[in-house]
């Protein structure tokens, strides 16, 4: 079981731009898949971005890739999701996964308690 704790979300305005870091403990950093979610009110959970945990490549929604950049730093057990040029869709709570990779929910097995974003027009 890892153990994951999300930071760095807050109210920026439109066009600006956010860190949000996941902290994991537990099982080996290095040996799952990272992946960020957010969920707008009334809406589902869905993907955003991933990272494989051997090479470090990256897959993105469609709706932040050129904005968004997912890394990870195994040295410090923390996975970092810089979003630029932020807008008001943007707005939802996201969470960070550990899990097996891909772009559902039931792939990844660990969840953090997530950080709320809000993105003000």
């Amino acid at each position: 079981q890892v153990q994951l704790v999300e930071s760095g979300g807050g109210l920026v305005q439109a066009g600006g731009s956010l860190r949000l870091s996941c902290a994991a403990s537990g099982r080996t950093f290095s040996s799952y898949a990272m992946a960020w979610f957010r969920q707008a009110p009334g809406k589902e959970r869905e993907f955003v971005a991933v990272i494989s945990w051997s090479h470090g490549s990256t897959y993105y929604a469609d709706s932040v890739k050129g904005r968004f950049i997912l890394s990870r730093d195994n040295a410090k057990n923390t996975a970092y999701l810089q979003m630029n040029s932020l807008k008001p869709e943007d707005t939802a709570v996201y969470y960070c996964a550990a899990g097996r990779g891909g772009t559902y929910t039931p792939l990844y097995s660990d969840w953090g308690q997530g950080t709320q974003v809000t993105v003000s027009s």
